[in-house]
């Protein structure tokens, strides 16, 4: 969302990493006046945005690229920069409905772009090949749900929870996406809260030591928990309503069940930089658990904005009428051919 209001800095390579990047030399991780490490600030995924979610299998269980793959990388990422500059849609064969007509709910001045490649060859680590190890469960749901995604919906059942505005889950509202990948941190003594731009969730995350909320007190954010294990804050989550979101970008994917727990390692590597991950284990949706990582960045004027969602929301009305439109047109072409 912030694209068109940022400078646009060439795009450097980075070093590399796999699954935990490493610090920085010579730097201390900073500390609250109350001695806690210090993650308070607007961090972004935005470097990680065209990385594939999982791994393409031609990778195998290679973590990260080649020279030259990432300098095939750097190109693609200059493109997709130098297309956004230009005022156009990127990929804009992804927005076309099924009549050509282009159907992205975004101006291409909200799109962000990498300002520095990832090594990375899938935002999925573990298992080793990269690829979520689903359930029979969990791939009839992935199933139904590609099944659904392009087709006119019947009613707003059929639309998901981030079409409607209402969440994108926890992993969702961090895995980097097209905009609004900003997630901000502020820090009390014993509570932490995290902020993401899209949809503006806010998460409490307790660091009193106190137990999860009862069984039957659920959430789309679920009940996190969180303690320090040296600088590394970890959140464990659990309690969360099940059957409506997708452990992916904007909470797609099969919905996870209500035995969904999340452990997620936010560990300050640099004074720019967080490495984040995250291990997902529901055993109706997953045969184990499995594990997403990456860093996540602060960058020179990156701030959160508003994002009215629901107010700005034309396209539940617009997709639904459309729907009822060209059922209305299809009717009336069959009691012409009576």
């Amino acid at each position: 969302m912030l694209a068109a209001l940022r400078l646009l800095a060439p795009l450097a390579i980075v070093a590399g990493f796999g699954l935990a990047q490493t610090a920085t030399k010579n730097w201390t991780p900073p500390k609250t006046s109350w001695g806690d490490p210090d993650l308070e600030g607007t961090w972004t995924s935005d470097d990680q945005y065209g990385v594939p979610f999982e791994r393409p299998v031609k990778f195998g269980t290679r973590k990260t690229l080649t020279e030259q793959e990432l300098a095939d990388r750097v190109k693609e990422d200059e493109l997709l920069q130098t297309s956004i500059e230009a005022g156009e849609r990127p990929n804009a064969g992804y927005w076309k409905n099924q009549k050509g007509v282009d159907a992205a709910a975004v101006p291409a001045n909200w799109l962000e772009f990498a300002r520095r490649a990832s090594r990375q060859t899938s935002l999925v680590v573990d298992p080793p090949d990269g690829r979520i190890p689903l359930t029979e469960n969990g791939k009839a749901l992935a199933a139904a749900a590609a099944a659904r995604r392009g087709q006119p919906p019947g009613s707003w059942l059929d639309l998901t929870m981030y079409d409607r505005c209402i969440t994108r889950g926890v992993a969702g509202s961090i895995f980097p996406v097209v905009y609004g990948n900003g997630t901000q941190f502020l820090q009390t003594k014993g509570l932490i809260a995290l902020r993401y731009e899209m949809i503006h969730e806010t998460r409490l995350v307790p660091m009193d030591g106190r137990p999860h909320l009862p069984a039957n007190l659920r959430s789309y954010m679920g009940d996190p928990i969180g303690h320090w294990e040296g600088n590394t804050l970890v959140v464990e989550t659990t309690n969360f309503i099940g059957g409506h979101v997708g452990v992916g970008g904007n909470g797609n994917g099969p919905p996870y069940s209500e035995d969904l727990k999340l452990v997620e390692r936010f560990t300050r590597t640099s004074d720019k930089t967080i490495q984040y991950e995250i291990t997902i284990t529901d055993p109706q949706t997953y045969t184990a658990p499995w594990t997403v990582a990456f860093p996540i960045t602060r960058e020179p004027g990156y701030q959160i904005f508003e994002y009215a969602c629901h107010e700005g929301n034309y396209a539940m009305h617009n997709r639904l009428s459309a729907a009822r439109a060209e059922e209305r047109q299809a009717a009336a072409k069959a009691a012409e051919a009576k």
